[in-house]
């Protein structure tokens, strides 16, 4: 698949290249984002090197895994990162972070909402799935914002850095966004 550009009101979601290597670099030095997210620490350059020149590419060419740049548009500012990667027949895991100088301004909920609504209609998803580090209460705050329902805790079921961590789990449906689903889903009846 082609790499996808999505845009709101306030920001342009794009696919990152080599030219964007040295801003997510920057951006990913923040100690929150290396002790939240399960990317390497310490991250080195050749680290989004390949996350730009290699990852991001190749998960779109396999339709893999979808990642967009948060980019405030009048200035190509990098605001945060947004990736959605397949995990199953019509389920994929959102993960995402922003930069420490655009946090709370509702990006990441912003971009999350979007994109999710993006692999509804056009990836085939029916149920977008949000883990976080239990502890990591920013994230689940844009997750919950951006619809997801929080369903409960998995034990060890996130390895940050070599370390099994208990985290939480959210899903977000088509229909939570008024979308229609790609299967029909039949709840379990309230007792």
């Amino acid at each position: 698949m082609d790499p996808v550009t999505l845009t709101t009101d306030r920001l342009l979601l794009r696919t990152v290249g080599p030219q964007d290597t040295d801003a997510v670099y920057a951006a990913v030095q923040d100690p929150d984002i290396q002790r939240w997210t399960t990317i390497p620490a310490p991250y080195l350059p050749e680290h989004a090197q390949s996350f730009t020149q290699q990852l991001v590419p190749e998960g779109w060419a396999t339709g893999s895994m979808f990642t967009w740049g948060v980019f405030l548009p009048e200035g190509e500012d990098l605001a945060g990162m947004l990736g959605i990667t397949m995990r199953s027949l019509a389920t994929a895991e959102i993960g995402f972070w922003c930069a420490k100088a655009h946090r709370g301004n509702g990006y990441v909920t912003e971009a999350a909402r979007t994109a999710s609504g993006w692999a509804f209609t056009h990836a085939s998803i029916d149920r977008m799935e949000w883990r976080a580090e239990v502890g990591n209460s920013s994230s689940r705050t844009a997750a919950e914002r951006a619809g997801f329902t929080v369903e409960g805790t998995l034990r060890s079921a996130i390895n940050n850095n070599g370390v099994r961590r208990d985290c939480w789990v959210g899903s977000l449906l088509p229909s939570d966004l008024g979308l229609p689903s790609t299967a029909p889903y039949l709840p379990t009846p309230s007792p």
